[in-house]
């Protein structure tokens, strides 16, 4: 097949949760099919790295956009139905550029990875369409309204309303709409779609994220995460504040460790706490999750999945998450990583891990073992390939889609 793949984010190289999806589908996707990517980039320094996925696909349409302009045309939105989100996802050199693909080449399918660059396809017809939402956006503004101060909290609330609404009617004009997790899948169902919908997970790369040998520090917390992203700068104000002096009393050696790219001024103040020490951009997460005793992930917003969880479980360091974030992973709570939700409980289940070896190894060796079975890429893309034949199957048949219930 000749396939057109559109995403927000330029998939390469594939370092953030934005672009590790849509690397992967695209990876899979080119060792049998023709594969033209069309995405944004936003510095010189995204646009230079990103020429690596030329050996990955057939060819790509790169854009290069400046985010004052970007930022324009999100304000140009405010006072219009339609999110401001689309606006900052928009290009109309990558609109031109897409037009100009559609009216050159004869694409058999379009693939397109988050609803807020649907709008380039949207009214295309007579080409077979998937949308996959990836994590339904407009929940996550609207629970960063529950979080933010009168009235920016006014603002989240409206920007998640419209993106909302925007997803819904989106779908309508795909021919099937997927998500990353059963949960995702379930509030776009809760839409009222009709179209197929379906759900597929994020998968790890379970041999580059591998346990070592090495010892680790048994008073060692790490986080990991982009520290330009609020949900993460959130939960560690909120973890800092409310969990470490718990844990400190009981343990006064305990470190943390921050690890993410793009510190806020007051992320990094929390260094000033004593064992507490904020990185910054590191070449490398891995050495500083594999010395850790234990992966926290206390996310109070979470929509997806967390692929800093399945890394670490991945390398064999235990996990203790927010309810919400474990959510996201397809694993079992006390079985392959611990769940918490209240200070009181973050404390009981780290220290239930530091204090006891044998309780750590046998988390470390459960929760590899379910990345392994339920979240590995391969398996992923079975999933995704099923979709596909779907998708094109009631296309050519030029049924209606009728809702089924996603595989389990």
């Amino acid at each position: 097949m000749n396939i057109l793949y559109i995403c927000h984010r330029f998939p390469y190289p594939p370092k953030r949760g934005g672009k590790i999806r849509p690397f992967n589908m695209i990876r899979h996707l080119s060792r049998q099919h023709r594969v033209t990517v069309a995405s944004l980039a936003r510095s010189e320094v995204e646009a230079r790295e990103g020429q690596g996925l030329g050996a990955v696909c057939a060819h790509f349409e790169m854009t290069r956009v400046h985010d004052p302009v970007q930022f324009v045309r999100m304000v140009a939105r405010l006072p219009s139905r339609t999110p401001s989100s689309m606006g900052y996802f928009y290009s109309p050199v990558l609109a031109r550029r897409i037009r100009h693909l559609l009216a050159q080449e004869s694409f058999d399918l379009i693939f397109v990875h988050c609803s807020s660059v649907a709008q380039y396809v949207e009214d295309v017809q007579g080409i077979p369409k998937i949308l996959d939402f990836g994590d339904m956006d407009s929940q996550k503004w609207l629970e960063y309204a529950r979080y933010k101060p009168f009235p920016l909290s006014l603002g989240y609330w409206l920007e998640g309303t419209k993106l909302m609404g925007a997803e819904k009617r989106l779908a309508s004009k795909f021919d099937l709409c997927t998500a990353t997790t059963r949960a995702e899948w379930e509030t776009l169902v809760g839409y009222g779609v009709q179209v197929a919908t379906d759900w597929f997970p994020n998968g790890v790369d379970a041999e580059f994220f591998a346990p070592t040998r090495e010892p680790y520090d048994r008073d060692m917390l790490c986080f990991v995460g982009r520290m330009d992203y609020y949900p993460n700068q959130e939960c560690m104000f909120d973890f800092c504040a409310r969990v470490l002096p718990r844990l400190k009393a009981r343990r006064p050696a305990l470190k943390l460790f921050i690890v993410g790219a793009d510190p806020s001024r007051r992320v990094r103040r929390l260094g000033s706490i004593p064992g507490v020490t904020v990185t910054g951009s590191v070449e490398d997460v891995r050495p500083y999750v594999r010395r850790a005793a234990v992966m926290v992930a206390p996310l109070n917003i979470a929509r997806g999945t967390q692929n800093k969880i399945l890394e670490a479980m991945a390398m064999g360091v235990p996990v203790v998450a927010s309810r919400v974030a474990a959510g996201g992973v397809d694993a079992e709570p006390g079985e392959h990583f611990l769940v918490a939700s209240t200070p009181q409980e973050y404390e009981e289940a780290i220290l239930r891990i530091l204090e006891d070896p044998q309780e750590r190894a046998r988390l470390a060796e459960n929760g590899r073992a379910r990345m392994l079975s339920h979240h590995a890429w391969p398996m992923s893309m079975r999933r995704l390939d099923q979709a596909i034949a779907r998708c094109l199957a009631t296309y050519r048949t030029g049924g209606l889609p009728l809702q089924e219930v996603a595989q389990s």
